[in-house]
């Protein structure tokens, strides 16, 4: 059996993540008819040096192993991002909150209401006390993701970043859930599925 079948069967096997719906943006469990789309977005070298996780390149076999793996573990929940049915980046939290965006998709708003549907998920449904996310200090936009969606910074320390195969500093930040519950105006995230 080829990767791409076990990715199909893997698929069919996996618990069913909900569907989060924004204003703009659908969240929906990554399936493999997305995989040659993740490959074109992801390898993006400044996608990846931003990333702990993305290798750069990143090619098909990546994104096959990225839809494989994706929603194995207990808490996890990863999400690809869609706008009118075209996959622009991907969100997950496990506890800690990651995410990416192909860069034409840049600038608009879309990361933070992504990050935004998935904490509401994480800290309802996933039930979290507290997540966790970084951003590289050489990343401004995503540091500003972070603020926008209420993450206090809790300091610098150096990650591993597999795309530069060495550590860089990274701002690290937390929300816990008594800070979400009292800040939360962004407006509620259907669950649709």
């Amino acid at each position: 059996m080829s990767l791409s079948e076990e990715v199909l069967v893997d698929a069919r096997r996996e618990r069913r993540s909900p569907i989060l719906e924004t204003e703009r943006l659908t969240l929906r469990l990554p399936r493999p008819e997305d995989i040659k789309a993740i490959a074109v977005l992801a390898d993006d070298r400044r996608i990846a040096e931003n990333t702990a996780r993305i290798p750069h390149p990143f090619g098909v076999d990546d994104a096959e192993r990225f839809v494989a793996s994706a929603n194995k573990r207990a808490g996890e929940a990863c999400f690809v991002i869609t706008l009118d049915d075209t996959l622009i980046g991907a969100c997950a939290v496990d506890p800690e909150i990651g995410y990416w965006l192909g860069a034409p998709y840049w600038g608009q708003g879309f990361a933070t209401e992504a990050v935004r549907a998935v904490i509401d998920h994480a800290f309802g449904d996933l039930q979290h006390e507290a997540l966790q996310a970084g951003a590289r200090v050489s990343n401004p936009a995503s540091r500003r993701v972070l603020e926008k969606c209420a993450f206090q910074w809790t300091g610098v320390r150096l990650s591993r970043i597999r795309a530069i195969n060495s550590a860089a500093p990274v701002d690290r930040f937390r929300l816990d859930r008594k800070l979400w519950v009292s800040l939360k105006r962004w407006g509620p995230v259907r669950c649709v599925a």
